[in-house]
């Protein structure tokens, strides 16, 4: 693979937790550990999938949230106080309707066991092929933005 493809990500956080990033334009990963967002490079694309709809409460969301691409190359951490410092990455995110998982699951080649498809999103955060993500742009924006 050419060094410079764009890749495709996806994040796991509570609806609450991504409209939070939005409001930012910031993304970060499993509770702002520096691994995950040390792998994106400017130009990739991140979709994030929420479960629920916050942390606290079990009532399930199963929805993609939003849907944005990575600004530049720079990782940053910020100190949130109480010892929390998370790390972050800047992101445009494009304005989405949220888009439910389940009619999807058959479509989505990253998703290998059908039955057990949550298992996929345990980690918080992970690479999918191109194909997967244009099949949940087109459902969340109405067109593939790769081609922008």
């Amino acid at each position: 693979m050419n060094s410079q493809e764009k890749k495709f990500w996806i994040g796991v956080a509570c609806k609450e937790h991504v409209e939070n990033g939005i409001k930012l334009s910031i993304c970060q990963f499993c509770h702002g550990k520096f691994s995950p967002v040390k792998r994106l490079r400017k130009n990739d694309f991140v979709v994030y999938y929420s479960s629920k709809i916050t942390m606290q409460n079990s009532e399930p969301y199963q929805k993609f949230t939003a849907i944005g691409v990575i600004k530049d190359d720079e990782v940053y951490q910020v100190d949130m106080g109480n010892g929390f410092k998370p790390f972050r990455r800047n992101i445009e995110y494009f304005e989405v309707k949220h888009l439910d998982i389940r009619p999807l699951i058959s479509d989505l080649s990253f998703i290998k066991n059908k039955k057990s498809w949550g298992y996929v999103f345990r980690y918080g955060f992970l690479e999918i092929d191109k194909e997967s993500f244009i099949i949940i742009a087109n459902g969340m924006l109405g067109y593939n933005p790769t081609c922008l």
